[in-house]
């Protein structure tokens, strides 16, 4: 692929992407429609993809952005959920579905099949969770959907890389696939934990908003090459990185906030929609390599194959839902769950582009022995990776709008939010009435009421600020107009994530709080920033 036909590619997709938004379709959907058919179109060059891009360049970024968006505080109170589906779902799903595969497909070695589970185990929520989010589903579903989708790719990775052992004949025994996977998820985990802090602590101290977001662009790439580098999961050091990052994004300042958010959003963004459309464009090279089997064959064997993946998951999700809530300490902690929210789990179990990343790194030879099947392993992972994004995408919001579940509640979040910014004001007031006490702090009385007006309403124009120079500081009036204000500001900032941390807001709404401050305060110092 030349950098013309890079180019091509990210442009038309991002295209592509920015047309859904216009209609009811998903983006994901419509990337992958639009893939599929310009796969045959003339004169479209051939884009076949290539796992050492996917995972070490495409993946880390992606799973990045969605850890620093994840609330951590949410994700440790649904561990329990979040850890039976990326890790208990993504192994049982790497045996069942391999054994049924075994048992469907005539000639396949059941090492082979497991290599296949493995590889088509883990679902990509991206699709799944934006759909909850843009239908009101209730922040529970939607957390635990997230929290999937940011460590079963380390659990799927490592699982196929004890099924590939055993497929080639390396003589992996059950308890040396139990190391590796017990080295590669505390390994992954333990270099997160390496990582996070001092990652935190050079950011703070770059001092520069530019060099921060520099950093930031490098951040998952250094986490997830670090991990690879002794053998761990570079998925779970990304993901613990980006969790703790985005748990203290607060202590950063406003402008690389800003900064980060939008162009983060722009890296997803771009990544997102090039890996879906890439998805479509496989089809040619997956059908022509499909050798000894017919394609009419091969498609049945499809059917059976997405038909398992959709059923084992089920098998999992209903008793993985109700067997803990026998527990009476489970019922105690956990809010009440009918049949309906394990059925939107279920079915939002939509395959992405790690599968077939996956699927495509798959070897041919390894050692000299030549890996089984390889080809229709990986015409099953494309078709069931197509058949999950379109089927269940598409019948997905349908699904969730004819069960009625109740959605997020929204008096109570704005009135959380009109508390919660009540006590913000109350804070900041307090402290302006402590600094106004000190003289060097003297202000005209109308820009001391300003301060105490913009609480109530941060909407109002900026004031007409004196020019006057403070005796004692030197300050001008408008100098310490902006100090006093960051000072209100920094009051207001930590109060909201006192309430976070106490579980009275969550982390969406407290960054919506803090992301009013943060344009107030990039409003209130552009003009020295100018000068």
């Amino acid at each position: 692929m030349d950098a013309l036909q890079l180019v091509a590619l990210v442009a038309a997709s991002a295209a592509i992407a920015g047309l859904a938004r216009r209609t009811p379709v998903p983006a994901p959907l419509l990337l992958v429609a639009v893939g599929l058919v310009a796969s045959y179109v003339p004169g479209v060059p051939d884009y076949t993809l290539d796992p050492h891009i996917v995972l070490p360049l495409i993946l880390p970024p992606l799973l990045y952005t969605a850890a620093v968006d994840s609330s951590y505080l949410d994700l440790r109170a649904n561990i329990r959920p979040v850890a039976l589906l990326s890790v208990g779902y993504v192994l049982f799903a790497t045996v069942a579905v391999g054994w049924l595969a075994y048992v469907l497909v005539p000639d396949l070695p059941l090492t082979a099949a497991l290599v296949l589970g493995a590889v088509i185990a883990p679902p990509d929520a991206v699709a799944a969770t934006a759909i909850a989010r843009k239908l009101g589903l209730p922040n529970r579903i939607t957390t635990i959907l997230q929290g999937e989708s940011l460590v079963n790719d380390a659990t799927a990775i490592t699982a196929y890389k004890v099924a590939l052992a055993a497929a080639v004949g390396e003589g992996i025994s059950w308890a040396g696939g139990l190391g590796e996977f017990a080295l590669a998820a505390l390994g992954g985990i333990g270099v997160g934990l390496v990582l996070m802090v001092p990652i935190h602590w050079l950011r703070r101290g770059l001092g520069d908003s530019l060099l921060q977001n520099t950093l930031s662009l490098l951040i998952p790439f250094v986490a997830y090459a670090a991990a690879e580098e002794v053998g761990a999961s570079g998925v779970l050091a990304v993901v613990v990185v980006g969790l703790f990052l985005g748990h203290r994004a607060w202590q950063v300042d406003f402008a690389t906030r800003l900064q980060e958010e939008a162009v983060w959003k722009m890296v997803a963004f771009v990544l997102e929609s090039a890996v879906f459309a890439l998805i479509g464009l496989q089809l040619p090279y997956v059908v022509q390599g499909l050798g000894q089997y017919g394609i009419g064959e091969a498609i049945w064997y499809a059917v059976g194959v997405f038909v398992a993946v959709v059923v084992v998951r089920f098998v999992w999700v209903y008793p993985a839902t109700f067997l803990p809530r026998l527990s009476a300490r489970v019922r105690e902690r956990e809010p009440g769950v009918d049949w309906r929210a394990p059925l939107v789990v279920g079915w939002a179990g939509m395959r992405g582009v790690v599968s077939l990343a996956i699927a495509f790194s798959i070897p041919v030879v390894t050692d000299g022995v030549e890996f089984p099947a390889r080809n229709l392993v990986l015409f099953l992972t494309f078709t069931t990776v197509i058949g999950t994004l379109v089927v269940q995408g598409l019948t997905l919001p349908p699904l969730i709008r004819f069960l009625k579940l109740p959605g997020r509640d929204r008096y109570a979040e704005t009135l959380a939010e009109a508390q919660a910014q009540s006590e913000a004001s109350r804070a900041a007031e307090e402290r302006l009435d402590e600094l106004l006490a000190d003289e060097r702090n003297a202000l005209p009385q109308p820009l001391a009421d300003r301060l105490r007006t913009v609480l109530e309403r941060r909407r109002n124009a900026v004031w007409e600020r004196l020019g006057a120079v403070n005796e004692i500081t030197g300050e001008t009036a408008d100098d310490t107009y902006r100090r006093l204000s960051r000072e209100m500001i920094d009051a207001e900032r930590e109060v909201f994530v006192q309430l976070r941390d106490a579980r009275r807001i969550d982390d969406e709404m407290m960054r919506t709080l803090l992301r009013r401050l943060d344009l107030e305060e990039a409003a209130a110092y552009r003009e020295e920033s100018a000068g």
